[in-house]
């Protein structure tokens, strides 16, 4: 199968969305098919691409989001166009699709080849958070793009009903996979563990990015917590602001790989702060990590986080609820043990090479629905 995947973020960029792309074309050539990648060109891949890719990417011209520069905007242009032409795909994988994607959807269509749409980011609430507004305007062209999709992918249960309840039609869900040998709780480093408490009991954490949207503040109460050490790993616009507004927490910049997985592994408790998000991988490598996990009641976390079990649901934007939660956790060391324990007997069956291979069912019903066009 000869697959395009228009993608709005991937490698160097280190985001859920592009950390879902590059997953999804390695698994398209481990399974044999023929995937490229068009993204946004920018930042890091303005020099080079990345070795991480399994398969060719073109890279459009793009710019940075006002005020957010990690962000690249397509621009137009026949790049797009003549790659599609070039590669000849059966099938068109739209990644979070809105600019760069709504694009591509134009495209597939023009030319009558099945389109999928994956739902990754919550573009109408990120508009509120932003610009102060727009969520209508938003919502609008999410709809107008995935409407023309064939199928479109959620995340969770709770995006597939924000979708449903927007009026998007053929609405699918499709989780996320994760690496469960790379995070995995004999990453645990106890030297690394006692580097980060200097002497303090308990080690909380926070893994992604550092934007307004993150509610990353929300950690100040639990920062202030006695015995308790709190850290912060990602980068992101909002980062210079929060070393200010949270002096007691340790911020350690961004991080990837096998030393991301030994921060995770040596932390006691993870908390995310975000309410907004439609999946929350962060959440799930925590979990794979053996690591129990405090985050809002609502979005993604809903299907990942078992309340009482595996980690603890609060409300929404209430820091005093994530200090309560954390106090909780730091009641003793068996209780953490049995929810981490927990936790990570929850996801480890959910590698990215099962979720992939359901994203080829996704696939090939959309191909079945088409026989012409795949013909």
């Amino acid at each position: 199968m000869r697959v395009v995947l228009v993608t709005e973020s991937f490698p160097p960029d280190v985001n859920g969305v592009s950390h879902c792309a590059l997953q999804t074309a390695r698994h398209l050539v481990r399974r044999g098919h023929d995937p490229l990648v068009i993204a946004p060109l920018g930042g890091a891949s303005a020099a080079t691409d990345t070795d991480e890719s399994p398969c060719p990417v073109v890279r459009v011209p793009s710019m940075p989001l006002p005020g957010y520069p990690q962000v690249r905007i397509a621009l137009p242009g026949r790049r797009l166009s003549a790659a599609l032409d070039g590669h000849r795909p059966d099938l068109v994988h739209l990644a979070s699709p809105f600019v760069l994607g709504a694009r591509g959807m134009a495209a597939a269509a023009r030319r009558q080849v099945p389109a999928i749409a994956v739902y990754q980011t919550d573009l109408g609430r990120y508009a509120r958070t932003y610009l102060g507004g727009g969520a209508a305007t938003a919502w609008r062209r999410i709809r107008a793009v995935h409407a023309a999709a064939d199928r479109t992918l959620a995340p969770s249960s709770a995006a597939l009903l924000d979708l449903t309840e927007h009026g998007v039609p053929r609405v699918h869900l499709w989780p996320r996979g994760v690496d469960s040998e790379r995070f995995h709780p004999g990453r645990r480093d106890a030297v690394l563990r006692s580097s980060l408490t200097a002497g303090r009991e308990l080690l909380v954490g926070y893994v992604g990015r550092l934007a307004p949207e993150k509610d990353v503040r929300l950690l100040a109460e639990t920062s202030r917590l006695p015995g308790v050490r709190t850290v912060v790993i990602g980068d992101g616009p909002s980062a210079a602001g929060l070393r200010t507004a949270l002096p007691e927490v340790r911020f350690l910049g961004r991080r990837t790989g096998d030393e991301l997985a030994r921060l995770y592994a040596s932390l006691d408790v993870f908390v995310h702060t975000g309410p907004y998000e439609t999946f929350c991988q962060t959440v799930q490598e925590a979990m794979a990590s053996g690591v129990p996990v405090v985050a809002p009641r609502a979005g993604g976390p809903l299907d990942l986080v078992d309340h009482g079990r595996t980690g603890l649901l609060v409300t929404p934007g209430d820091g005093g609820a994530f200090r309560d939660a954390v106090r909780f956790l730091a009641g003793g060391a068996e209780l953490r043990a049995r929810f981490g324990t927990a936790a990570r007997r929850a996801v480890e069956d959910r590698s990215w090479e099962a979720v992939g291979d359901q994203l080829l069912g996704h696939y090939e019903a959309v191909l079945s629905d088409r026989p012409a066009v795949a013909a």
